[in-house]
C-alpha cells in the first residue's frame, strides 16, 4: 500500500466525517475499493465569507499500489516525519526537573524514556488534591499559595482552555500531540487546526503521563519546593527542597511564569537574567452566541460548527500593541491568584466549551522601559503592584466593569452578560488598578476590535481585572546547549522566558532533556 495526502478540500458543513472514503476516492480518481483506510489529517472552519461557511480539510488515505496517477493536483504521496524519542546509556548522574507543568512533564517524560530516571519536584499538589483546593477557593474558601490555579501538577495550563496551538515550527510538536492523545485526549487534537483539550480532560492526561514517568523509574514529589541551589565551583551539585539537600548533577528549571520566589532565588545565586517584555490587561466576556453570530453569520446555529473563537491584534499610534490572547469559547473567567493580598485572573474552558459566555484576555504590551530602575525583577514588582491594587480597590473581590461604563461612561450595571468569575466580584474603577497607558490603550483597542468583530464593544460586555500572568517578566539566559551561566542548570519553558503556551513549553522541555541526554552520551 501507499499513503496519499489530499490537501485543501472544501467540504460543506453537513459532511459525514464518519464516511470519508467516497470523498478520498473522488479526489484521487480511483474506485472505492481501492481506498483501504482514510483519516482526517487537518480540519478547520473557513468563515471568511459569511455566505459560505465551510470546512477546509486535509485527508491521509492508504491506497493500493496499483494506483499510479491521481486525479487532483491536491493529492500527493505522503510520508510523515516522526520524532524519535531519545535513548541513553545508564549513568550515575542525577537530574532534577523542577516544576511539573507542560515543560516539566515533557522534560521528565523524555528523560524517563531515555532511561535516566528523573526526580521531579513540584511545589504544589497532585492534580486531584489541587482540583479540590481550587474548587474550595472558588466557593469562597481560603487560598492555598502553593495549590491553586498557578501551582500544582499540570501547571497553570491545567486550569485554562487547554489550547494546543503555537506559532513555532518543530518536529516535536506532532509528538507532543500524539502523547496527549495516547494519554487520554480526544483524537481531534491530532487533526483540528486549533486543537484544545479542556481543563476536565487535561487533568486526566497529566495523571496518565505522570504514571508512565513513574513506571519508567522516575520519581514525582509533590509539595516539594525548590528553595535553593547547591553550587560548588560554579556547578550544580544539589538542590535544597523543603529544608533538605538532594544531591544532583543537573536541574531542568521549569518553574512557570508565576514563581517569583524562584526568580529571587536565582538572582541571589547570580544566575544571569534579563528583563523582558510582557503584557497586562483584562478579560473581556461576551455572550458566546453573539460571537457566533458575528463570526459565522447566518450559519451560527449550525450544529456542526464549534463555538466561534477569535484572535486579533492592533498597533496603536502611541506605539503600544493591544491584542487578544487565550480566547476561551464557552468558558469562564477564573480567579487565578497565587497570593492572599493580590488578584489575578485568567480564562478557562471545559472540553465541550458549552458555557454561555466567551472570554478572552485583552492585553497591552509592557516594555522594561515602563518601570524605573534596572532591577531585573522590576517586572515582577510591576505585576504585584497591579495585583495588590486590584485586591485593595475591590475589597478582596475580583474587580469588574462593563464596556458601557469603561468606554462610554454609562451606568455600571449587569446586562445580558453575567460575569462568571468566582467567588465574588465587585464593580471597580480600573484607573485605580492600572497606569494610564494601560487603560487608555484598552479603550482604543476595544474600539478598533469592534471594527473587526461587530459587537465587540457592546455596552453589556464585562471586563474583569487584572490579567497579569500572560508571560514571564524575566528571561533566564542560556547558551546554545541550554545551559545557564551556572553549569548544570537548564532554564526552560514559560517561566524562564522561552515559551508561550502548553505546546511551546512542552517542546522546550523536550529540548532541555535532549541537551542532558546528549551531554551524557
Amino acid at each position: 500500500m501507499k499513503t496519499v495526502k489530499i490537501s485543501d478540500l472544501k467540504l460543506p458543513l453537513d459532511t459525514d466525517f464518519n464516511n470519508l472514503k467516497p470523498i478520498a476516492a473522488k479526489s484521487i480518481g480511483c474506485d472505492l475499493k481501492d481506498i483501504k483506510e482514510v483519516k482526517l489529517y487537518r480540519k478547520s472552519v473557513d468563515a471568511r465569507r459569511k455566505s459560505d461557511v465551510h470546512f477546509c480539510v486535509s485527508l491521509v488515505a492508504k491506497i493500493g499500489d496499483n494506483i499510479k496517477r491521481f486525479k487532483s493536483k491536491s493529492c500527493a504521496e505522503f510520508t510523515e516525519k516522526e520524532y524519535k524519542w531519545k535513548t541513553s546509556a545508564e549513568t550515575p548522574k542525577k537530574t532534577i526537573v523542577a516544576g511539573f507543568g507542560p515543560c516539566g512533564i515533557f522534560a521528565a517524560l523524555t528523560l524517563a524514556r531515555a532511561g535516566l530516571k528523573p526526580i521531579v519536584l513540584e511545589r504544589g499538589c497532585d492534580v486531584d488534591t489541587r482540583s479540590r483546593d481550587v474548587a474550595d477557593f472558588f466557593a469562597g474558601g481560603k487560598l492555598k499559595e502553593n495549590s491553586n490555579v498557578q501551582f500544582g501538577e499540570g501547571g497553570a495550563g491545567t486550569f485554562s482552555d487547554g489550547k494546543l496551538t503555537t506559532g513555532i515550527k518543530d518536529i516535536r510538536l506532532r509528538a507532543v500531540l500524539k502523547e496527549f492523545y495516547n494519554h487520554g485526549a480526544d483524537e481531534a487534537v491530532l487533526y483540528d487546526a486549533k486543537p484544545h483539550i479542556g481543563t476536565d480532560v487535561l487533568k486526566k492526561v497529566v495523571k496518565n503521563i505522570r504514571e508512565e514517568i513513574i513506571t519508567l523509574g522516575g520519581e514525582v514529589r509533590f509539595n516539594s519546593l525548590l528553595e535553593d541551589l547547591v553550587i560548588k565551583n560554579g556547578k550544580i551539585c544539589g538542590a535544597i527542597v523543603n529544608g533538605e539537600t538532594i544531591e544532583c548533577d543537573n536541574i531542568i528549571l521549569c518553574c512557570g511564569h508565576s514563581a517569583r520566589d524562584t526568580f529571587k532565588m536565582l538572582k541571589k545565586n547570580n544566575a544571569e537574567m534579563i528583563r523582558k517584555p510582557f503584557a497586562v490587561g483584562v478579560r473581556i466576556e461576551h455572550l458566546q452566541e453573539d460571537i457566533n453570530k458575528a463570526l459565522y453569520g447566518d450559519f451560527y446555529k449550525h450544529k456542526a460548527l464549534p463555538p466561534a473563537n477569535y484572535k486579533m491584534a492592533v498597533h496603536l499610534e502611541s506605539g503600544r500593541g493591544v491584542y487578544t490572547f487565550c480566547m476561551c469559547p464557552g468558558g469562564s473567567v477564573i480567579n487565578a491568584s497565587s497570593s492572599e493580598q493580590g488578584i489575578a485572573v485568567n480564562g478557562m474552558s471545559e472540553s465541550r466549551r458549552d458555557g454561555k459566555n466567551a472570554n478572552s484576555a485583552l492585553l497591552v504590551n509592557v516594555e522594561p522601559a515602563d518601570f524605573p530602575g534596572d532591577d531585573v525583577l522590576s517586572g515582577c514588582a510591576f505585576q504585584e503592584k497591579i495585583e495588590k491594587a486590584a485586591y485593595l480597590s475591590a475589597g478582596g473581590s475580583v474587580p469588574i466593569d462593563t464596556v458601557g461604563h469603561f468606554l462610554y461612561d454609562k451606568t455600571a450595571r449587569i446586562g445580558k452578560v453575567t460575569p462568571t468569575v468566582l467567588p465574588r466580584y465587585a464593580f471597580c474603577d480600573f484607573e485605580k488598578i492600572f497606569p494610564p497607558f494601560v487603560t487608555d490603550s484598552l479603550r482604543e483597542g476595544i474600539m478598533l476590535f469592534d471594527r473587526k468583530i461587530n459587537g465587540f464593544a457592546d455596552c453589556d460586555a464585562v471586563l474583569t481585572a487584572p490579567e497579569t500572568r500572560s508571560s514571564s517578566p524575566v528571561r533566564v539566559l542560556r547558551d546554545e546547549n541550554g545551559l545557564s551561566n551556572i553549569k548544570g542548570l537548564y532554564p526552560a519553558g514559560e517561566g524562564a522566558g522561552y515559551a508561550g503556551g502548553i505546546m511551546s513549553a512542552a517542546v522546550d522541555g523536550i529540548r532541555a532533556a535532549e541537551h542532558i541526554i546528549g551531554q551524557i552520551e
